[in-house]
Parts: C-alpha cells; sequence; structure tokens
C-alpha cells in the first residue's frame, strides 16, 4: 500500500471550502429573494473570490480559480444545491460551519505559502493568507449592500486565519510545509468553531477604552484680592 499523498487531502479540502462557501453564497441569494443568475455570481464570488484576489496580487499568472474547472464547476454546483434545496436544521448548520472552518484554515496557509514562494517576506505573506482565507465573503458582503461580518459584531473568524497564516509562516521557513498546512487547517477550524459554540468575540470600540489620569492643576496657595477689600482687615470695609 503506497504512502497517502498529504496534497490529496489538501485539495479534497479546498474543494470543500469551494462547495460550502458556494451554498453559503446562494443562502445568501435566498435570503435576497435573487434569480439564477444571482445565485451562480455570489456563490462563484464567496466560493472563489479569496483565490482570486491572492492570485491577483501576487501576479503569478491567471487564478488557479480559471484555469482549473474544478474550482469553477464546484462553485456553481453550491449555487444549484442553495437553489433547489432549503438548507436549514441544526446538523445542515453545524456541517456548513465545520466545513467552512476547514476551508478558511486551508486557504490562509495555501495563500501564506505562495506568497513566500513568490519572495515575500512573513508579514506580508501572513495578510495575503488572510486575505485569500476572508476575501470571498467580504466580497460577497459588500456586493448585497452589508458590512462584511469579519469586520465584526460576530464570533472570532479573522482572527482564525491569522493563527492559522502565522503557524504556516513559521513551519514553511522550517522546510514543513505540509505539516504547516495540516496545523493551520486543525488550528483555525478548531478556534472558529469553539468560538462559535461559545460566543467568543473581540472586543468592539469603547469595550477596552483606557482611559488616561486626569491631572488637576495645583491650587493657588494665595488668593487674588477683591477690589475694596484689605485682607489686614477684618471685612475690608473703610475706616469711618
Amino acid at each position: 500500500m503506497g504512502n497517502l499523498d498529504p496534497s490529496v487531502a489538501f485539495d479534497a479540502v479546498d474543494l470543500l471550502g469551494v462547495l460550502t462557501n458556494g451554498v453559503l453564497g446562494g443562502a445568501v441569494a435566498r435570503q435576497l429573494r435573487l434569480d439564477p443568475v444571482g445565485f451562480v455570481i455570489l456563490a462563484i464570488v464567496s466560493g472563489l473570490g479569496g483565490g482570486l484576489l491572492r492570485d491577483t496580487l501576487l501576479q503569478v499568472g491567471f487564478p488557479v480559480a480559471l484555469t482549473n474547472p474544478a474550482y469553477l464547476g464546484t462553485a456553481i454546483a453550491g449555487a444549484a444545491i442553495a437553489f433547489f434545496l432549503q438548507l436549514q436544521g441544526r446538523w445542515t448548520n453545524r456541517v456548513l460551519i465545520v466545513a467552512d472552518a476547514l476551508a478558511m484554515g486551508c486557504w490562509a496557509a495555501t495563500g501564506t505559502a505562495k506568497a513566500l514562494d513568490v519572495g515575500l517576506t512573513w508579514l506580508p505573506a501572513v495578510m495575503i493568507g488572510v486575505i485569500t482565507a476572508v476575501g470571498g465573503g467580504m466580497i460577497r458582503d459588500i456586493a448585497v449592500g452589508r458590512v462584511p461580518m469579519i469586520f465584526g459584531g460576530n464570533t472570532l473568524y479573522a482572527t482564525g486565519a491569522v493563527i492559522g497564516s502565522a503557524e504556516m509562516a513559521v513551519l514553511h521557513g522550517l522546510g514543513l510545509p505540509n505539516w504547516g498546512m495540516a496545523a493551520a487547517i486543525l488550528t483555525a477550524a478548531t478556534v472558529t468553531v469553539v468560538a462559535r459554540r461559545r460566543g467568543w468575540r473581540l472586543p468592539g470600540a469603547g469595550e477596552w477604552s483606557v482611559r488616561l489620569p486626569r491631572r488637576d492643576r495645583p491650587r493657588p496657595s494665595w488668593r487674588p484680592r477683591r477690589p475694596g477689600r484689605d485682607p489686614r482687615r477684618g471685612n475690608g470695609a473703610d475706616p469711618a
């Protein structure tokens, strides 16, 4: 029995993420009562937008989503699932959350690795990884006139992408890209799912505000003399 190629498992998680986010994009289209064209566009944007942004920023040729037909086909399949099926219920929601979380870690690691391979340093590489992971959902929300969910008010999501990207940057530098991919997928998925379950959020504006101590002005040891009053006399009246 031959050794299992880790890239096969990573590719499967990648396509699972495209399908899941295609379904999520279609779910948004269903909420807005869009037609099939709207379903397909939101599914493609949601499932492939992060990778399109990544490859465009890195300028490494045509985006993979356009050269590999499996990506577009999988995103459109997600749109069809959301169009014909009403995906409701606790377990359906849980499956979509877990699949999306796994894909998010995979995309974060992939974006980071590609950025490092073209010569970027670790900080911009982590940024590219985060953009790859959350860019599709951000474009989808902007397209329908919503504030992107990653901007706050929701449980940790982009935070998991940051952690996964950082892990990939470290392990890629150590010559262990496959371990970096695995660590990013597991860590990012765990952080995202646990945060969703426990309601973990980053603090909003004003929740962690730091107030500087107020410095009172020293009071003068003397008071200015009022007109017509002599401080050496009792009531300051003029003598008779």
